[in-house]
């Protein structure tokens, strides 16, 4: 309580926004450099036993909160609104209970669990990097104590802050450890022909015997991240405090009991984390199905689909009967890039819940309105044009990430997906945002609802087109297409009944929709045309970046970014001067 200044109306969603998004960029830049560090130095083993980790650990991880998070940040948002200042100081307060319990038992499953999951997936020497690993869980549900409560306040500052912590000491903490405990290990071998007490023979062997447990060293960074991630927040919390001042709390009416408090935390958080769960459990069946439909094929008719790849699947993969392994190796290629774009609109779904939440609680329709289309209109501003390029520029993006002869054959196939999957990258993307806005105006269930129906249409969807030869991985794409403009589609039906309010879709549509398209026609044309005089990774960046410019032209020339929405942006006023000299906006 140290500070005076009433963080109440906190950051802007465009301000907030824009603060997630920017740290958004840092993390998966800094995730991106170690992995491909990790992967140069470990290569294929060392991946995998890097990813049997996250394997174990997301779903505990995810269990662990269940939706707390979200739950805080609504009911924060909701309190501030209704200027209940004390009931704010009362939900942090029984938070940490909650979340110190959750950790603790997903950080002991974790590490029991390890023991039992190395056998199930015959990998023994995964238990380095699974116990590494799971205090991960313990700190990050402490962190969740913190986001949560700031970003109900609508300050996205200390989680953008802590997450950009965690990102720089898995990168630096982690590869260092990871570096080090390699080095230590061969001098080791070259002193004594021993690594870690095993005996042996050759420099490969005891490069083997040193992987499993410097994997686990680069993990320590993750973990170590996690903890400096949790301290920030909990000191910036003791010390710069969260903005409610004494008299805010003297004025403030008597909280509501704890049980009531607690109830309403259980109530809110439980479809939320339900939902996240069933899309977890789904895209694990997803992704197992799809396999199993591959390998179905090559059992019965292989030629069918080797006629649709021809030289592109290596002789030694179709020896050895991992085609299908090798296909969805290809899709999980083309997912790279699709993740970027969805994690975008994540930080759009975490801005909008207390935004949304704070107009729904003040009654007023107009102001309801305002925030529903500003969500809106910048999610799809982001989604349109991002998917229309991933789909138009797919072969050259890919090239330019996955750069190297090795890849190549890789690289063909997951164009062709990345090509389609870029049109289902809009619908993804965008029934985040739109079911975050559901959950901020009380319909915790429908998200709920909508992702289990979206993920059973999308595996029946994907279990007849992937058995199909001639579709095959393509099937995925159509089903997630499916899925997610189900979702979508009907989320903003049921979000406009809820409110009754229809937004205006020529603003939040119809305009972006022009600009992507012509931000599609930019890149396409472009990059044909700087092909013809540049190399290729030259001409997809130039590619790229006359693509943003026309559509940022077409944007203003059709008047698809309103005054209000620069206003609300980081020297949105100095910004919005220049652009009515130039008579670009109104």
């Amino acid at each position: 309580m140290k500070s005076k200044k009433n963080t109440g109306k906190g950051q802007s969603f465009l301000k907030g926004a824009m603060v997630l998004g920017s740290s958004i960029v840092i993390v998966k830049l800094m995730g991106m450099v170690y992995k491909i560090l990790l992967s140069s130095m470990y290569g294929g083993v060392g991946t995998g036993l890097f990813n049997s980790a996250y394997a174990l650990y997301n779903p505990l991880f995810m269990l662990s909160t269940a939706g707390f998070p979200i739950a805080i940040s609504r009911m924060v948002s909701e309190s501030i609104t209704r200027k209940r200042y004390r009931d704010v100081k009362q939900i942090h307060h029984l938070s940490v209970p909650i979340f110190v319990f959750a950790g603790l038992a997903c950080f002991l499953a974790m590490v029991v669990g390890s023991f039992i999951y190395v056998k199930l997936i015959n990998a023994d020497n995964a238990i380095f990097a699974l116990l590494c690993l799971s205090p991960t869980i313990f700190f990050g549900c402490l962190m969740s104590i913190y986001r949560g409560y700031f970003e109900g306040m609508r300050n996205m500052v200390p989680t953008a802050v802590s997450e950009i912590i965690e990102a720089a000491c898995k990168l630096f903490l982690g590869f260092t450890a990871s570096f080090i405990t390699m080095r230590i290990s061969m001098n080791d071998y070259y002193n004594s022909g021993y690594v870690f007490g095993i005996k042996c023979d050759t420099e490969a062997a005891a490069q083997s015997a040193a992987v499993p447990v410097a994997i686990g060293a680069a993990i320590t960074g993750i973990s170590l991240g996690s903890l400096l991630g949790f301290l920030y927040l909990f000191i910036r919390y003791k010390r710069g405090g969260d903005g409610i001042s004494r008299a805010d709390l003297k004025s403030s009416p008597p909280p509501q009991s704890n049980n009531t408090i607690i109830r309403t935390m259980v109530r809110t958080a439980i479809p939320i984390g339900l939902g996240s769960i069933v899309m977890s459990l789904a895209d694990m069946v997803d992704s197992t199905l799809v396999q199993r439909r591959i390998y179905s094929i090559m059992e019965n008719t292989p030629d069918a689909l080797v006629n649709v790849y021809g030289s592109l699947i290596p002789d030694e993969v179709l020896n050895n009967g991992t085609t299908h392994i090798y296909l969805y190796g290809c899709y999980g290629i083309a997912l790279t890039l699709m993740m970027l774009v969805t994690a975008m609109t994540q930080v759009f779904g975490t801005t909008a819940l207390p935004s949304v939440t704070a107009a729904w609680t003040s009654g007023n329709k107009q102001k309801m309105k305002e925030s529903m289309e500003t969500v809106l209109r910048v999610t799809v501003l982001v989604t349109i044009p991002s998917g229309i390029g991933i789909s138009v520029l797919a072969e050259p993006l890919l090239s330019l990430i996955y750069n190297g002869s090795s890849l190549a054959n890789e690289v063909e196939i997951g164009a062709k997906v990345l090509a389609v999957m870029g049109i289902s990258v809009i619908f993804i993307a965008t029934s985040t945002p739109l079911c975050s806005m559901l959950q901020a105006v009380g319909r915790m269930d429908v998200p709920l609802k909508l992702y289990t129906v979206g993920m059973i249409i999308k595996i029946v969807v994907n279990y007849i087109l992937v058995g199909i030869p001639e579709i095959n991985i393509q099937g995925a794409n159509v089903g997630s297409i499916v899925c997610y403009g189900f979702v979508t589609v009907v989320a903003m039906f049921v979000l406009c009944r809820e409110t009754k309010i229809i937004p205006n879709f020529v603003s939040i549509l119809i305009k972006p929709l022009i600009a992507g398209i012509s931000c599609g026609f930019a890149a396409y044309f472009s990059e044909i045309l700087f092909d013809l005089v540049f190399y290729q990774r030259v001409a997809t960046v130039l590619a790229i970046i006359t693509a943003m410019v026309v559509y940022f032209f077409v944007l203003l020339l059709i008047r698809a970014i309103k005054r209000e929405d620069i206003l609300q942006m980081p020297k949105g006023t100095f910004i919005v001067k220049i652009l009515e000299k130039r008579k670009l906006i109104r």
